[in-house]
């Protein structure tokens, strides 16, 4: 088995990425990408990596679906008492991984993150599925519970309080975090692992310069 392992590779031969062919500005390249990534086969093109670490310096990660980004930052929702919101809490640095692997591409961002405004959050609430909402009021993230039946017991009395007549409203323990990128690494797969790596880093002034890395 370990040798099977081992021998898993695979030749990365669908494009290239040129050092004069990517945006000046990382948000416009990211968009070109995530465009062509919704375009392809990659099934939840919106996916991410959201890695974090604890106050013992212990990482973490999980994915998560990105709800939207501009020059801003990254956008996602999760419940503030979770792990990672109580590790982001005590600190906000964090880093996103997308790995498109139809279009052999990855992109690692690199940034702080801040809780977005109440009324934003409200308004993204508002659009998710009845059931999404409940299952955000109901479920404590990241406790320890007692077992399944617990949690659709849970779920079941929110249920029986909407069709009552109760409100759904954005409990305010959820709701959304932006990513302020400070580094942004685009990485296209090439053949023999001599990957393109082309990484942007926000200076001082908040304009971007980009260099090439070596894979």
């Amino acid at each position: 088995m370990t040798n099977a392992i081992a021998d898993m590779r695979m030749s990365y031969q669908r494009a290239t990425l040129g050092d004069h062919a990517v945006d000046a500005d990382p948000i416009v390249q990211f968009g070109r990408w995530f465009e062509e990534a919704r375009a392809s086969s990659a099934v939840e093109a919106n996916a991410m990596i959201v890695s974090t670490v604890d106050a013992g310096g212990r990482p973490s990660a999980r994915t998560v679906l990105l709800k939207g980004f501009d020059a801003d930052g990254f956008v996602f929702y999760t419940n503030y008492e979770s792990r990672k919101g109580q590790e982001l809490a005590a600190n906000p640095h964090v880093a996103l991984t997308f790995y498109w692997a139809a279009l052999e591409r990855q992109v690692r961002i690199a940034g702080v993150a801040e809780k977005v405004s109440p009324e934003l959050s409200d308004a993204y609430f508002a659009t998710r599925p009845e059931g999404s909402q409940i299952g955000a009021i109901a479920s404590p993230q990241s406790r320890e519970i007692p077992d399944r039946a617990w949690l659709e017991e849970r779920v079941a009395a929110v249920a029986r309080a909407v069709a009552e007549g109760a409100p759904l409203e954005r409990p305010e323990s959820w709701g959304g975090y932006r990513v302020r990128p400070a580094e942004i690494e685009f990485w296209q797969g090439r053949p023999d692992r001599l990957h393109d790596r082309i990484q942007y880093r926000r200076d001082a002034d908040d304009t971007w310069t980009h260099v090439r890395l070596a894979p």
